[in-house]
Parts: structure tokens; C-alpha cells; sequence
């Protein structure tokens, strides 16, 4: 696949830290509750941390109490792409961002939170940074 950001794996390794790249470049998971913005309530745009493209905003993000921050759609439908995941001996749908292909968590559905969207988008915290908004 193809993306708008490509980079060799060295630059990638030089421009994000072990934990970053471990969870961005490797799709690894951060540990539960211990993420930067699990809990925040500020208002704004969540971008990925790897390439700076905007995939989230505060108002579509929901407590869903599961650990990560989640969110029940995406800023916009291109910003990120779905695919397949059967690794662990499960079938899930891995979330990336479209621009860079950095692996940002994943999306569930049917878990009946009481969003616009019955989705999940279960999304590790340090595949993110936050754009707080003006006032």
C-alpha cells in the first residue's frame, strides 16, 4: 500500500521515540489507563503523532471507560483506513491513519454506548497529539 508519507524505517526510528514507534510503526498497544489523553476533556483536534494528519475532534470523543481514548467517528471518513486484523487470535478491525499508515488502535462495533454511531474507535493515546482550540 501506498501512502501519501512514506519514510524509511530509520527515519521513522530517528523522528518518533521506542514507545511511539513501538505502537505507530510496529502496532503495538500502550498499556491501559496509563495514556496521555484517556481522560481529557479539552477541547480540540487529535492529529497523528507520525505525520501531523487531523483524525479526531474532542466533540466526536466519549468516555467509554475500556482504557484508551475513544471516539465513536472519525474528523472525516478519509483521514483513516480500516483493515482487516486477525493477529491474537482475533478478529478485529485495525485503525490507521490514511496519510502514513501508522497504525493508531482499533474500531469496534455493537457495544451499545450510546453514541450517533454504535462504534468504538479505541485509540492509543500516544498514536495522537492533541491541538488544543482557540477561544
Amino acid at each position: 500500500m501506498s501512502y501519501e508519507v512514506e519514510k524509511p524505517d530509520e527515519q521513522w526510528r530517528a523522528e518518533l521515540t521506542p514507545a511511539e514507534y513501538q505502537v505507530l510503526r510496529q502496532a503495538g498497544t500502550e498499556p491501559a489507563f496509563r495514556g496521555e489523553y484517556t481522560d481529557t476533556k479539552t477541547k480540540g483536534v487529535y492529529s497523528c503523532r507520525a505525520c501531523g494528519a487531523e483524525l479526531f475532534t474532542s466533540n466526536e470523543k466519549f468516555e467509554s471507560h475500556c482504557g484508551w481514548p475513544s471516539f465513536f467517528d472519525p474528523k472525516d471518513s478519509s483521514a483513516v483506513e480500516l483493515i482487516e486484523d486477525r493477529s491474537h487470535g482475533m478478529l478485529r478491525t485495525e485503525v490507521r491513519c490514511s496519510r502514513c499508515g501508522s497504525h493508531l488502535g482499533h474500531v469496534f462495533e455493537g457495544e451499545g454506548y450510546p453514541t450517533p454511531t454504535d462504534q468504538r474507535y479505541c485509540i492509543n493515546s500516544i498514536s495522537l497529539r492533541l491541538e488544543p482550540q482557540e477561544n
